[in-house]
């Protein structure tokens, strides 16, 4: 590992996801804090690999970042796999290398086939997206 990715201790509650699939493991490492409720936090490490030519976390990677919340916010909501069918993030303001971001997110409501959530992502309280999300439940439980 060099120096680049040294990535310090989480923040107070998060611990790392294991077995997330090989894109979010290359995108990762992604940190996951014990669910309370209906809310899921996730964080990552922001290292110089996230971000884009002008030293900004990319926004591409704080797509697929939110997403995965989202989906995950579903997934536990709704007891089942999740799977995108529409993504809506605006983005407020900018991560840069070695920010914590934050991302929080909930299920709003769920019918028989499909799921909705909604989300942010914040670093030190800021808020840096705020998302939304359609989902497809697949009939296989988690």
């Amino acid at each position: 590992m060099s120096a680049d990715e040294i990535i310090p201790e989480p923040p107070e509650g998060f611990f790392r996801a294991e077995g997330r699939g090989a894109f979010s493991t290359l995108n990762g490492p992604y940190f996951h804090k014990r669910a309370t409720g209906d809310l899921v936090e996730q964080a990552f490490f922001a290292l110089g690999r996230h971000t884009n030519g002008i030293g900004i976390v990319h926004g591409g990677m704080l797509s697929a970042f939110t997403d995965g919340l989202l989906a995950g916010a579903v997934g536990r909501g709704a007891g089942k796999i999740a799977v995108t069918i529409h993504l809506s993030i605006d983005f407020l303001h900018m991560a840069r290398k070695g920010d914590w971001v934050i991302g929080e997110a909930r299920m709003t409501r769920a019918t028989r086939d499909v799921a909705f959530a909604d989300g942010r992502l914040h670093v030190r309280g800021v808020d840096i997206v705020r998302a939304s999300g359609v989902f497809k439940l697949m009939d296989r439980p988690l």
